[in-house]
């Protein structure tokens, strides 16, 4: 009964926080976008961006050290949520806004997909998005003031992540620096893997498409089968009535 007043209490806690983690994570994009796309932010709104950004990391830090308490099985639970742990480390090795997005991304995710009513069309175009805004306003932030840089507004950036991430690579935006381009290459994975997502997705509702159509059309054979057997009783049975029955014997006569 504890373990599984255990269980009972962590879903409930996961579904409570879901709305205001998102919601969270929302505003973290927000004072994330805010100095990268307005140049001119002063340092004041430069300092509370950053502010936001690690006040949102501290709540999904919180989160996963809750759901960890709240486990029966601590060290399994450390062991099949090794990601949440690492994304919630990650900003305290190398403190850069780029691996708080990062890190955010990541949690993110992972409470996304623990929640049983996001389908996962809901959370494919959720990465899609987050991705791409991701990937626009990283590459903006690290290439904008590269001198070889051709990435130079929100726009270039956007239509960089866009043909980035569906594999394209038209050419005619590339990141230049290292930074730069080792967003390019975790853009470049993450637009396979979805592509790979969404193929599977795909054909798993052609092949459950086809399954339905192939039982429903045993149905209707093993129906038509009972229905011919039927048919073919009736008709024997239709014969036999008429038949002429035999001709009854005289009882002989005593003598």
């Amino acid at each position: 009964m504890r373990g599984m007043d255990g269980q009972s209490a962590q879903a409930r806690w996961e579904q409570v926080t879901q709305r205001p983690l998102l919601a969270l994570a929302v505003g973290f994009a927000v004072a994330y976008a805010v100095p990268i796309v307005d140049k001119t932010a002063g340092h004041s709104l430069t300092t509370v961006c950053t502010a936001v950004e690690w006040v949102v990391w501290g709540a999904f830090a919180g989160d996963y050290l809750v759901r960890l308490a709240m486990s029966r099985q601590r060290k399994q639970f450390v062991r099949t949520h090794w990601l949440d742990l690492c994304a919630v480390l990650l900003p305290l090795l190398q403190p850069l806004r780029l691996l708080r997005m990062v890190s955010t991304l990541m949690l993110v995710g992972r409470r996304a997909r623990m929640a049983s009513q996001i389908q996962l069309t809901t959370y494919v175009v959720g990465a899609v998005v987050g991705l791409l805004m991701f990937g626009s306003l990283a590459v903006l932030s690290v290439e904008r003031d590269s001198p070889n840089g051709n990435i130079r507004t929100l726009g270039d950036a956007l239509w960089w992540s866009f043909t980035t991430m569906t594999t394209v690579g038209y050419g005619d935006h590339a990141p230049t620096t290292g930074l730069g381009r080792m967003v390019a290459v975790g853009l470049m994975l993450s637009g396979i893997a979805l592509l790979g997502v969404v193929t599977a997705n795909i054909a798993t509702w052609f092949l459950a498409r086809f399954e339905k159509d192939d039982v429903e059309e045993r149905r209707q054979t093993e129906a038509i089968e009972a229905l011919t057997a039927e048919v073919r009783a009736l008709r024997a049975e239709v014969a036999a009535l008429r038949e002429p029955s035999a001709p009854l014997r005289e009882p002989s006569a005593k003598t």
